[in-house]
């Protein structure tokens, strides 16, 4: 159910690459960024402007290939293709990237980007406790050194409070947008929920994008309140977990709604990842931080009982009728615990599971839609 503010977020969008090259030249500088691990508010308040940086189109993998393993999951490929090809706009505006070692491909291709734009890499740990939340916390202070060197610039405690007051309010406007979904029938598709959460990550102006999520929020509210629909009250409701998607590798949220279910929940780094948990303004506001990243309930976090945590309050939140788990091929994470993450849907949340694996290709698509076909008749 498109409207006038979600056209003018497209039209944004599509300028926000000469918006970024037009701030750079006004001093600005700009901080890419790869994971949800890494801290948008330390760029914030060292004055710059965090974006979130490509990974997301098969086009840039026949170059990474000439490097990289052809068995490296497609994200990676995808993203160090960029480099080599230098055709995304946000990596080359990037004066540094701060990247996170999420898993051992992302970690080792860090050190090949390297070669192509300064890296700062946060060595994040890989269990969510105490001593965890301390080390990460270092991690973050070693940031804010290298950020003031770099960027001469000083990084105070105030700057560190305003900054996670301005992403929170970016968090709760992107979540009163997905929120939308809980109505029945939804009022938005999952692919213009993605494209939402896709492409705001990309404003370098945090004030413009949060005015714009707030008006699609409202603009569409109204438009259910009037008993205008998004999708079919028929359809079956989908929570889609699993690997980032973007638009480029939006494959199966499209073949999921072609074959009639709707994606009411993304559970994964292009959705509610990013808003289900606020940071905490009061407090000492690096331990903060620290701990709200932690929190993030990836597969790399070992054990990971965050995410079934996360998916049994969505799944009765949005009030999903099955789940299907996303993994790209070559990611063993997500591969692995897919598995267990099977028998916590069909055994605590008695809820269909379908696991799909893929890349960013085509190939597989016909054979993808019989699968989902099957499975959305089935609910």
């Amino acid at each position: 159910m498109k409207c006038a503010s979600f056209d003018r977020i497209v039209t944004a969008f599509e300028k926000n690459a000469l918006a970024v090259q037009e701030a750079k030249k006004d001093g600005k500088k700009v901080v890419g960024q790869y994971c949800l691990y890494s801290p948008s508010e330390i760029a914030v308040a060292a004055g710059a402007i965090p974006v979130s940086l490509c990974g997301t189109r098969n086009d840039s993998i026949p170059a990474a290939e000439e490097v990289l393993p052809r068995a490296i999951c497609p994200l990676i490929k995808s993203s160090f293709g960029f480099a080599l090809k230098d055709s995304c706009p946000y990596l080359s505006a990037a004066d540094v990237v701060v990247a996170d070692t999420t898993c051992d491909g992302k970690k080792k291709m860090y050190e090949l980007l390297a070669a192509y734009k300064p890296v700062f890499l946060l060595q994040l740990p890989q269990v969510q406790n105490d001593d965890a939340l301390a080390y990460w916390r270092h991690q973050f202070e070693l940031l804010i050194a290298y950020l003031e060197k770099e960027f001469n610039v000083s990084i105070t405690e105030q700057k560190l409070r305003d900054a996670i007051k301005l992403m929170n309010r970016e968090r709760m406007a992107l979540k009163a947008v997905m929120d939308l979904a809980k109505r029945k029938p939804s009022p938005i598709t999952g692919m213009e929920l993605l494209e939402i959460g896709f492409k705001t990550s990309f404003f370098p102006d945090k004030e413009k994008g949060i005015t714009m999520m707030l008006e699609l929020a409202d603009e569409l509210g109204k438009m259910a309140d009037a008993g205008q629909a998004g999708v079919a009250a028929t359809a079956p409701r989908i929570l889609l977990t699993g690997v980032p998607v973007g638009m480029g590798s939006h494959k199966v949220v499209r073949l999921i709604e072609e074959c009639g279910g709707s994606v009411v929940c993304l559970d994964n780094c292009s959705g509610y990842k990013k808003t289900r948990v606020m940071m905490a303004e009061q407090g000492d506001p690096l331990t903060e931080m620290a701990r709200r990243y932690l929190d993030v309930p990836c597969a790399v976090m070992s054990p990971n009982p965050r995410r079934y945590e996360a998916i049994r309050e969505l799944a009765a939140d949005f009030s999903v009728d099955a789940v299907v788990d996303l993994t790209w091929q070559g990611c063993q994470t997500y591969a692995v615990e897919s598995s267990s993450l099977k028998k916590f849907v069909q055994d605590s949340l008695q809820l269909p599971f379908m696991q799909i694996e893929t890349d960013y290709s085509e190939t597989d698509t016909e054979q993808l839609k019989v699968r989902i076909e099957a499975f959305i008749e089935m609910l």
